[in-house]
């Protein structure tokens, strides 16, 4: 081998190593992880390594089973890349029928297959993720402890060196107070921090993650933890934007981790007066959101049309009003 070819050995090494950074960079203004790196939560709001604040802006699958076909290496190119999505959050059901609860005797490692997947694919499109412990019809985090532990275990040890992993360890308990899953969080808390020390943890309340006020009067000791809302813009308006406002300008960090343009139901009426409020809002206050559904199944918060076929490539005529509504609010607001 001559001097020259041992020389330029190197210099191409180099390149290539660019060129696979370059291959999950996304220079479109917004946060990403090649740019604001891990995340963390100052003063009450989410900000990047450097201690900067910053927004996440994007979606949460339906069950994670239900959105699985449209979770595909085109469809997060094209939600990262063309419509400035920057987050993704994959919700993962507890309680479920057949093979959708996880705890319910569900197809367990479809469900983390699933995750694994998905968790790849955001790191390749340099967005964001969140792993959602999905509560909803088991009402109380701690019907499922046990199986928390676990779940979060073994996925804090497996995300642990990833900068773009948040987790939600209870969607939205219901049926119970503050006190419960505060005892809930208490528990699970510690064994992610065990592993990944510094990551983002979001924390559900009770009345499906809107008593915020209770959370308020006695928050978890923890650093780096959020505090879910969640809003459906036909159903609530004014009084729950009013709770937001408060707590946040008092310096409670909150994310609102699941939201859409619909009644509470998922279904209709639509209200994007309500829902564009609910949004300037948001944006006021720094407070980062995702909308319910990446999904195709007949509610009017599913964002793709139910007799759309195609997995990926959608065009404005594939979309709902609800998805048409929110590609025309991720195109309005750049990162920041």
């Amino acid at each position: 081998m001559s001097n020259k070819t041992k020389t330029l050995i190197p210099v191409l090494l180099a390149l290539l190593m660019l060129s696979g950074c370059a291959g999950n960079t996304v220079k479109d203004g917004r946060t990403r992880p090649s740019n604001s790196g891990e995340l963390q939560v100052l003063n009450g709001k989410l900000c990047s390594e450097d201690g900067q604040p910053v927004m996440l802006r994007g979606i949460s699958t339906q069950s994670i089973l239900i959105s699985e076909t449209l979770l595909n290496e085109q469809m997060f190119k094209e939600m990262s890349h063309d419509d400035g999505m920057n987050v993704i959050r994959l919700a993962m059901y507890t309680y479920g029928v057949g093979i959708t609860g996880y705890c319910t005797n569900g197809d367990k490692e479809r469900h983390k297959k699933d995750i694994f997947d998905a968790v790849e694919q955001a790191k390749k499109n340099d967005m964001y993720t969140i792993i959602d412990w999905h509560i909803l019809g088991d009402g109380d985090p701690n019907i499922y402890i046990d199986e928390s532990k676990l779940f979060f275990d073994e996925m804090s040890q497996k995300y642990k060196d990833y900068n773009n992993v948040l987790y939600e360890i209870c969607n939205e308990p219901n049926g119970v107070e503050w006190p419960a899953v505060k005892s809930y969080a208490e528990q699970i808390i510690p064994i992610i921090r065990k592993n990944d020390p510094d990551s983002v943890i979001i924390v559900g309340n009770p009345d499906w993650s809107k008593d915020l006020e209770s959370v308020a009067e006695d928050p978890l000791d923890f650093e780096n933890i959020m505090y879910t809302f969640h809003f459906y813009a036909s159903t609530h308006k004014e009084e729950f934007r009013d709770v937001v406002k408060t707590v946040s300008q008092a310096g409670l960090p909150v994310f609102v981790t699941e939201y859409s343009v619909t009644a509470a139901s998922g279904g209709l009426p639509r209200d994007i007066e309500s829902a564009d409020e609910w949004i300037n809002l948001l944006e006021e206050e720094n407070i980062s959101y995702c909308l319910w559904a990446l999904a195709k199944v007949p509610e009017a918060c599913s964002i793709i049309k139910n007799n759309v076929t195609k997995l990926n490539g959608f065009e404005r005529d594939d979309y709902t009003p609800t998805g048409v509504w929110l590609m025309d609010t991720l195109q309005k607001h750049t990162g920041r």
